[in-house]
């Protein structure tokens, strides 16, 4: 069974940075694209990044593009958001995902079929 940890959430103010993680164990990690999505209070979950299996392309929303920064380890089958320069919009519980998807699926939620548990994320203004 896979099981995916997000890890690495917290309160941070606004302009200061976090660093997301999520462990993946009982898959084969380097044969899923990796993603995070978050869900703000009231808002449907939507799409922050998604970094290949391979790891050589990533994709961001508008919303995070030039503050975040999505990698990934294949040998520790692990993942990373790196997010700076935080605003209190960053709010959400934060999710990793994976799943195998197709370019033009891979904001999709739906094109992921393994997720973590979540972690909260706080930006204070």
């Amino acid at each position: 069974q896979v099981q995916l940890v997000e890890s690495g959430g917290g309160l941070v103010q606004a302009g200061g940075s976090l660093r997301l993680s999520c462990s993946v164990s009982g898959g084969s990690f380097r044969n899923y694209d990796m993603a995070w999505f978050r869900r703000a209070p009231g808002n449907d979950r939507e799409f922050v990044s998604v970094i290949r299996r391979n790891g050589g392309t990533s994709y961001y929303a508008d919303s995070v593009k030039g503050r975040f920064a999505i990698s990934r380890d294949n040998a520790k089958a692990t993942m990373s958001l790196q997010m700076n320069n935080m605003k209190p919009e960053d709010t959400a519980v934060y999710y990793c995902a994976a799943g195998t998807a197709i370019t033009s699926t891979l904001r999709n939620s739906n094109a992921y079929a393994h997720w973590g548990q979540g972690t909260q994320v706080t930006v204070s203004s």
